[in-house]
């Protein structure tokens, strides 16, 4: 099953959707920029064969219009999509997040535990220092607008877009986003009880000692001989941030597996 062209109004806005498939719901969450398509487009026709997908684009991106005079933040993203699940009366589901997708996956489940059974994380962070460096270069407006000129993050915005002239303002809001400083406790992470497959890149934007600070706050700290712990960590190699979604055959070799045990 696919339905397309779906439209919900939560918190005033009109937040678009996709639904694949049937069975236990899967929750695609995007990031930065991305929408449905350039996020997840290889991963759906996989991920769907035994589960409902629903995959949602966020204030501003692909096919849901910004006309809300609002900043970008986790928080609210998160609060769309709890909205989200309950106008389409989902009263839990896995969720995968990517990049800003597993930070709202995150405060998804710290603001409403019931809603998530399991959650994999990918390229995510809770705390801004466990971003790389560099990362700031690459958020310069400026420099998104010359770098991501023909770029399918452009290329999808324009086909997707209402309104396709939106492209340099929503960077401009994006770049805002991405500036602000991001400090989560700890201690709101400790208390989620889903289970999670933490995910990163060896080469990604997220340095991979929060990648694995993040596994351990998920209670990975066990020894495997003792008390194997519900969730997992895996380091993708020979892999960029925006290529992790891409990487089919190494995510497939452990995602469904993760949500069916």
């Amino acid at each position: 099953m696919r339905t397309t062209g779906n439209y919900a109004v939560v918190n005033g806005l009109k937040m678009y959707y996709e639904i694949y498939g049937s069975g236990q719901p899967l929750l695609l969450l995007p990031g930065a920029l991305s929408g449905i398509g350039t996020a997840f487009e290889k991963l759906i026709p996989l991920l769907s064969k035994d589960r409902m997908i629903v995959a949602v684009e966020f204030q501003g991106y692909g096919h849901t219009e910004d006309l809300i005079d609002r900043p970008l933040t986790y928080e609210q993203l998160a609060l769309d999509v709890i909205e989200l699940l309950q106008a389409l009366q989902i009263q839990q589901a896995d969720i995968f997040g990517y990049s800003t997708g597993a930070g709202v996956a995150l405060q998804v489940a710290i603001k409403r535990q019931d809603l998530v059974r399991k959650l994999i994380l990918a390229s995510g962070s809770y705390n801004s220092n466990g971003r790389h460096p560099d990362l700031k270069i690459l958020f310069n407006p400026e420099f998104m607008l010359q770098a991501l000129n023909g770029s399918p993050y452009e290329k999808e915005y324009h086909s997707t877009a209402p309104n396709p002239e939106g492209w340099s303002a929503q960077l401009n809001k994006v770049s805002t986003f991405e500036k602000e400083e991001q400090d989560w406790a700890e201690e709101d992470i400790k208390n989620i009880k889903s289970p999670a497959l933490i995910i990163a890149g060896d080469s990604d934007i997220i340095l991979p000692e929060h990648t694995v600070a993040l596994y351990r706050l998920f209670g990975g700290e066990t020894l495997g001989e003792l008390a194997m712990p519900a969730s997992q960590l895996a380091i993708l190699p020979g892999t960029m941030h925006s290529m992790l979604t891409q990487r089919t055959d190494l995510l497939m070799a452990m995602i469904p597996k993760f949500l069916d045990d």
